[in-house]
């Protein structure tokens, strides 16, 4: 396993990390869940990821039981903040009292005593800017939280929010975590470039796809009854996804995996990791075997033969 700093920090991470959306705590059972937390750790991977809004802190509690066993000191930990976890006005957003409850509630649900890194995982335009980073620095301040990083917020807010953190000498943001992979590329253009100039990483999700780069969906059959694309919840991620058009290039791409001897999610993952400005492509896991395979890709170098055809696979 290969390491990256995150952003301009001291802060190195795993450049496959482990995420625990829509399973951990809900369609995978927790003993799959914990055994790919355990293969991961002892392949190498120190990053692992969460969130409140996890099948409403069902996640959070069986990633911090997992964790438990090993040094708080050996791995990174992030969770996030902003999704509704309760009925009333206040339960959802990044509101000051939302952040400082959401956060104690995190610890409390995880088993620890500090978070890594703490996301605002969307925008809130309904809260002042300023009273988000302030809790944020407050949370800092106290310990409960190392780093803050944002999830899909555009350039302009990543902008907004780094002028205003420096204005105001509040913590400042490190990591962003957006959605990318050979399939989804907004962040390109604007995302990676603002990044770059403010010295914060990109922690990628959805790097397979929802599971289409890894060749499981193929045109004119069903989907398997095992995967995501057969899971009520899941699926409704998969609608721009799972098109023909896209299963054309899988087809092709899984050609130039062959031609790197690497299968094809192992392609799509070292496709990512040629951008320098990202710091973890982070993967998901039903079963401890799904990991064994995409691990591999950690430090693999892709010619630039088969990056130019990527690129035109691609673009057609």
């Amino acid at each position: 396993m290969q390491y990256r700093r995150l952003g301009n920090t001291g802060l190195k991470v795993s450049e496959i990390s482990l995420g625990s959306w829509l399973t951990y705590g809900g369609y995978v059972e927790e003993q799959n869940a914990t055994a790919s937390i355990d293969l991961a750790y002892e392949s190498g991977i120190n990053f692992f990821d969460t969130a409140n809004v996890y099948i409403r802190g069902e996640a959070e509690k069986v990633v911090g039981k997992a964790l438990s066993k090993y040094p708080r000191s050996s791995y990174v930990l992030a969770t996030k903040v902003f999704g509704k976890m309760g009925d009333g006005p206040n339960d959802q957003g990044l509101s000051r009292k939302h952040i400082m409850e959401q956060c104690d509630a995190s610890l409390k649900r995880l088993g620890m005593d500090y978070i890594d890194i703490y996301y605002c995982h969307r925008y809130h335009p309904e809260t002042p800017l300023e009273e988000t980073l302030r809790a944020l620095d407050d949370l800092v301040r106290q310990g409960k939280v190392l780093y803050v990083g944002v999830s899909e917020w555009t350039a302009e807010q990543i902008t907004e929010a780094v002028h205003l953190a420096d204005k105001k000498l509040l913590d400042r943001i490190v990591v962003n975590q957006p959605n990318y992979s050979m399939l989804q590329r907004y962040i390109e253009k604007e995302i990676i470039p603002v990044s770059e100039k403010h010295g914060i990483g990109q922690v990628v999700f959805s790097p397979l796809a929802q599971g289409v780069l890894t060749g499981k969906y193929k045109k004119g059959e069903a989907v398997p009854a095992d995967s995501r694309a057969a899971n009520a919840q899941a699926n409704m991620f998969l609608g721009n996804i799972l098109t023909e058009q896209n299963l054309d290039k899988v087809e092709q791409l899984r050609n130039v995996a062959y031609e790197e001897n690497l299968t094809l999610a192992q392609l799509a993952i070292a496709w990512i990791l040629r951008q320098q400005n990202v710091a973890s492509a982070l993967v998901g896991a039903s079963r401890p075997e799904q990991l064994q395979e995409t691990i591999k890709a950690s430090g693999v170098k892709l010619s630039s033969d088969s990056l130019e055809k990527i690129e035109e696979i691609l673009n057609t």
